[in-house]
């Protein structure tokens, strides 16, 4: 039996929907490492997935029927352990040599080779390549062995006795080479070339693959089935774009919903519904999460992005007539809707602030209160935060925002959907009759909520967000509640990363210790002061944020060793300290800085940055101070302007003066003052040269 492709399917019952993708490449993913790794794969194989809600199956090009066989050295054991004085074998080499299935005569035809301090003997041999019903049985318990399962399920097998632990209880396994069924078995069953096709639409009850290269085309014209995960996905892409233009409108975008919708059919059939254009009158954040969450429908959007009573359904079944089908779908939606309707009519009979006090009976967290003394907290912090950033009407916006953007946590439509919190604030302060600013501020104090969202719309938002982050960070840091490995159940790093995005692109006068400080104070003596540690984490997210930016470890290094606080300028320090490596001058200075950073930490005493003329004896010291005292006023000047370009290029003129000073300087002098004063000139250097970044991490 010569190469030829292979074909192995898993044939179960339904598999969970939002984990299809994910097992379908993990099922064939392993499969193949493991049959590669056993010289049964040709380097040019190419690995095909397919994933449906009832299989899972892998299709792989140029699958050797057996493994090459393979030269193996293998060691046995040290000469003095082996041998006799006389060079004959001992009990224990003779015994080792049995075990592997050799004798005696293979006594002479061992080699010596030194292993470490000793010498030993090794037994050169061929083993037999894996044959391909071996190969492929062990790559089917690898495979099944590492399957990402949400769940394990455990069902008896068909003798009644047995039983088995699996994702669903599975029916079927294909196994073809060729079109030749390979001998293999897994969770109780045999392979064959028998499956089945849709459950209702299938054209024949049982299929027979007839080889590894029919079985897609088997399926899809004889079983109603599209086997491919990714294809499958693209119909439905393709079908929901066509109908939605039909209709001049736009389904709505949504990857996680697409990739389920994908897991729960097997031929998709796309249908156009609609419900009473009445529910609009409900915020269409409502409406669109019931559709997606509860019926997995696609909403269809107008062309400025607003809801229309139109939706799509995607079938697994496809009728001459699909009326049947489009009212069912339209009359099971419709008590949704109306329960989203109820939920928000009964929701605007309270007022946002009277619901304030019941936040005093919500636990928060056993360590750190309820949420009205969370509310508290984040209002003392939002207000600080709002002072710093010139206070009067943006005070009163912030505290206003903050004191209320917790009480939609307490209404009925948040109760039901958790995911609207914040966005029914905005809708039920404007209501209320508060203003747009501080509708726009409760509505956003969540945001960023995950990696690329938009931030805050307004300034008061901003504060607002900014608060309740810093509030959650320094709360949880403060009683030890800090992320491990990869769990982080409160969401610790998505915060801090949130805080940094906010504080780099939209809050550029703000420092991050004054944040943590203000946000340490509301806390009093419930916690333990957790600057420092959480300082260090923020800038953690931070370098790993800068480093997905395209910024060098080096370059990233060299800026956040200083600790800016101000993170609105980090990006302009990195792109100067970028600027100052590609100049001819920069290699030298950063060399001669790490020289000079070790030279101060070497000193016994604390080393000020001052120097004395009078103790200026060498020329090329006199030089070098002179350098400086026309250099250094003018990238002062370029630094406080925030011009971090044109500071570095200014110490870039310091190169020679630098060089000749090592050159033919001797810093430990014996004479202690004139020790002392080399030692501050270069800590003036230091000061000078290391206001931007640190350039000695830019050394070599």
């Amino acid at each position: 039996m010569s190469a030829q492709n292979l074909l192995i399917e898993l044939f179960v019952e339904e598999l969970p929907p939002k984990a299809l993708k994910k097992l379908g490449e993990a099922f064939a993913g392993v499969l193949a490492d493991s049959l590669k790794s056993q010289g049964l794969l040709a380097a040019d194989t190419v690995v095909t997935a397919f994933a449906s809600p009832r299989r899972l199956g892998v299709h792989l090009t140029q699958v050797a029927a057996k493994a090459a066989d393979r030269a193996v050295l293998q060691k046995l054991m040290p000469v003095a352990v082996a041998l006799t004085a006389e060079g004959q074998a001992t009990p224990a080499l003779l015994k080792k040599l049995a075990s592997l299935g050799f004798d005696a005569s293979v006594v002479p035809q061992l080699k010596r080779a030194p292993d470490g301090k000793a010498e030993a003997l090794f037994l050169d041999s061929v083993v037999a390549g894996a044959g391909l019903p071996d190969g492929l049985q062990k790559a089917l318990a690898d495979s099944l062995a590492k399957l990402p399962i949400p769940k394990v399920m455990t069902y008896q097998l068909a003798d009644g006795w047995s039983d088995v632990k699996f994702v669903r209880p599975a029916h079927g396994l294909v196994a073809l080479h060729g079109s030749e069924v390979v001998a293999v078995q897994a969770l109780g069953l045999s392979a064959g070339r028998e499956t089945k096709g849709h459950r209702f639409e299938a054209l024949l009850p049982v299929l027979s693959i007839e080889s590894a290269d029919s079985y897609a085309a088997q399926l899809r014209e004889q079983g109603a089935v599209i086997a491919s995960f990714a294809e499958r996905r693209a119909d439905i892409q393709r079908q929901l774009n066509e109908a939605a233009a039909l209709q001049g409108l736009s389904p709505i975008e949504d990857d996680a919903l697409l990739d389920e919708v994908t897991g729960l059919v097997e031929r998709p059939n796309v249908l156009s519904c609609q419900f009473e254009p009445e529910f609009l009158a409900v915020p269409q954040e409502c409406l669109i999460l019931t559709m997606k969450a509860n019926q997995k429908y696609f909403p269809l959007l107008d062309a400025e992005g607003r809801l229309t009573h139109q939706f799509l359904v995607v079938s697994n079944i496809s009728p001459a007539d699909a009326s049947a089908v489009i009212q069912g779908n339209e009359r099971v939606v419709r008590p949704r809707l109306a329960d989203a309707k109820f939920f928000f009519d009964q929701d605007r009979k309270k007022t946002l602030l009277e619901r304030v006090a019941g936040l005093s009976k919500v636990v928060y967290h056993g360590k750190l209160g309820t949420q009205g003394e969370r509310v508290q907290r984040v209002r003392a912090i939002a207000c600080s935060i709002a002072e710093q950033l010139g206070g009067g009407t943006l005070t009163v916006q912030v505290d206003e925002a903050a004191h209320l953007a917790k009480s939609d946590l307490l209404t009925d439509m948040v109760g039901e959907f958790p995911e609207l919190q914040g966005i029914m604030g905005g809708y039920y302060a404007r209501h209320d009759g508060l203003s747009e600013a501080v509708a726009f501020a409760i509505e956003d104090h969540y945001k960023p909520r995950f990696a690329g969202d938009a931030l805050p719309r307004n300034q008061a938002g901003l504060v607002v967000a900014l608060a309740d982050k810093l509030e959650t960070l320094v709360g949880m840091f403060g009683i030890g509640q800090l992320p491990t490995g990869d769990k982080d159940p409160f969401a610790l790093r998505r915060h801090a990363l949130g805080v940094v995005r906010m504080l780099s692109e939209r809050a550029g006068t703000l420092s991050l210790d004054a944040l943590i400080s203000a946000a340490v104070a509301a806390f009093g003596p419930l916690i333990q002061d957790p600057s420092v540690p959480l300082t260090e984490f923020i800038f953690d997210r931070l370098t790993g944020a800068l480093r997905e930016q395209g910024f060098s470890a080096q370059e990233v290094d060299a800026v956040l060793a200083l600790r800016p606080q101000r993170l609105a300028d980090v990006a302009a320090r990195l792109s100067a300290v970028r600027a100052f490596a590609e100049l001819p001058e920069a290699a030298s200075l950063a060399a001669a800085n790490k020289r000079i950073a070790n030279i101060l930490k070497k000193s016994d005493v604390a080393v000020a940055a001052q120097i004395d003329a009078a103790l200026l004896q060498e020329p090329a010291e006199r030089a070098l101070a002179g350098a400086l005292k026309t250099v250094q006023p003018l990238a002062d000047a370029f630094f406080h302007n925030g011009e971090y370009a044109a500071a570095l290029r200014e110490l870039a003129e310091l190169k020679a003066p630098v060089d000749a000073f090592f050159d033919s300087v001797m810093v430990n002098a014996e004479e202690p003052a004139l020790r002392a004063n080399r030692l501050g000139l270069l800590k003036t250097l230091h000061v000078a040269m290391n206001r931007v970044a640190d350039l000695s991490r830019l050394a070599s």
